[in-house]
């Protein structure tokens, strides 16, 4: 079954503290909100499963329709409902990031900027600094407990974030935990640079080929990460705000970047929201491109929005994201850049 509680703490960060090395060390961090409530986010650094090492991206200038469905959302723990329609996160389906870009660390070195703990202190203490900096932190929700103190930080009562992390494609040991759309991750945003940190883990254990309903890894497909520069066909560009009155010519522009030719027989284009518009099927050239036109089914929203694409087994081949920013000039395509 999936999380119990999955939601999103905004909040600023006062405090940090790393745990010793035991079998479950985590980077700590103490929020507190625009009310005075205090919270602990426990994110793991170790995994318990070999290989032990973490997998993580930061992308400093992120740059992603989830900002935009943030806005408006109140300090303190909000908690998000099942499924697209929120600010849910999802490394499968939410086309977030590049999988293929993630890098491993171990978690905590002697020395400096080596390890996942000095990873995150980069970050987390630039946000600190700034008092203006929120911390947004998604996850699974425990307490407010009202008896107990915080084992870390010491307030009462025990209120916090864990399961910062990718949350599906688990092991069978941790497969309970398995769900879509409920995927951990930390973003800051930076208000007087205009300018949000993403930082995204997983572990080496987990699949990135997941079923749609319960986000268990699916049998006898290959669910490792992609590596850079193999997919061979690829989203390069979408119209998103066409000339001219509605119903718009939306398309959605594709690439055969391998130097053979691919069957496109059965498969689709897909939106955030799960709606299908077929590609046209038969053989795409090597180096070739094909323009596809959306009618009905997939929609590519003003204010931004995840285009993905699916082979002819409902696959994910490839997937791309714009925002609002990007798309708000009418007539001009939206180009994205080589993956």
């Amino acid at each position: 079954m999936p999380l119990k509680t999955y939601g999103v703490l905004i909040g600023r960060a006062v405090d940090t503290r790393r745990e010793g090395a035991d079998d479950t060390p985590h980077y700590q961090i103490h929020l507190t909100d625009d009310h005075g409530t205090q919270y602990r986010a426990a994110v793991n650094v170790l995994s318990q499963q070999q290989p032990s090492e973490l997998l993580y991206l930061v992308t400093e200038d992120f740059r992603h329709p989830i900002t935009a469905r943030l806005e408006g959302r109140e300090s303190g723990w909000n908690t998000l409902p099942p499924g697209p329609g929120g600010p849910n996160l999802d490394f499968v389906r939410g086309n977030l990031f590049d999988p293929s870009l993630m890098r491993r660390l171990p978690p905590d070195l002697e020395g400096p900027d080596n390890d996942l703990a000095d990873l995150l202190d980069h970050s987390v203490r630039r946000a600190i600094a700034d008092q203006e900096a929120r911390v947004h932190l998604f996850g699974e929700r425990w307490g407010p407990e009202a008896e107990v103190r915080d084992k870390v930080f010491g307030f009462l009562p025990g209120n916090g974030v864990h399961d910062i992390h990718m949350n599906q494609g688990n092991s069978r040991r941790f497969r309970g935990d398995d769900g879509v759309w409920q995927d951990g991750g930390l973003l800051i945003h930076f208000p007087a640079q205009s300018r949000w940190v993403g930082i995204f883990l997983a572990f080496q254990s987990q699949s990135w080929k997941t079923d749609d309903v319960t986000g268990h890894a699916l049998e006898d497909v290959d669910g490792s990460r992609p590596v850079p520069g193999t997919r061979p066909v690829r989203i390069v560009a979408a119209l998103v705000n066409p000339r001219g009155p509605a119903p718009e010519a939306e398309t959605v522009t594709l690439l055969n970047a391998s130097p053979a030719p691919v069957d496109l027989t059965g498969w689709h284009l897909q939106d955030r929201l799960g709606r299908l518009s077929a590609v046209p099927p038969g053989p795409l050239a090597a180096g070739a491109c094909l323009t596809v036109r959306l009618s009905g089914g997939a929609q590519l929203g003003n204010h931004g929005g995840e285009i993905s694409l699916l082979d002819a087994k409902r696959l994910k081949a490839d997937g791309v994201s714009y925002t609002a920013e990007q798309a708000g000039q009418e007539g001009w395509s939206v180009v994205f850049s080589a993956r």
